[in-house]
């Protein structure tokens, strides 16, 4: 029978899940609505391209709308939120790495310096004023 330290643990963890799920989709919404605009305005997808954690930029298997100017995050074509700072061995070089999207946070960089972080809509907002630029 687990204690009421265990117990407790348990249900903060389950608390913090619930959390990080609500978030995730109130974020989905936003970038599904980025998307349809996107595409509405006719602002063209580009091939995304990923940085390995050793250094080198590789192709991928996806196409989208990157939403920081260091190209670290985007969203594609798919709707998915891709962090493109990914793991990845010297025959990822060649052949090119798999993104895997991620729960879209409502906050993009949170927890990083000043600059690099904010609220999505912003980000968004910003990747659709600049078009096809």
């Amino acid at each position: 029978m687990p204690s009421q330290r265990q117990e407790d643990a348990r249900r903060r963890i389950e608390l913090s899940e619930q959390a990080v799920r609500a978030e995730a989709e109130a974020a989905q919404k936003l970038i599904d609505v980025f998307v349809a605009e996107a595409n509405r305005r006719g602002i063209r997808p580009e091939p995304l391209r990923a940085t390995l954690m050793s250094g080198p930029v590789v192709k991928t298997d996806k196409q989208g709308w990157y939403l920081r100017k260091n190209r670290s995050i985007a969203i594609g074509t798919d709707g998915g939120y891709y962090v493109l700072t990914v793991p990845g061995g010297t025959a990822a070089r060649f052949t090119g790495v798999r993104l895997t999207a991620s729960p879209p946070p409502l906050v993009v960089g949170r927890g990083g310096r000043d600059g690099e972080t904010g609220d999505l809509t912003e980000f968004l907002g910003w990747r659709l004023d600049a078009g096809n630029a």
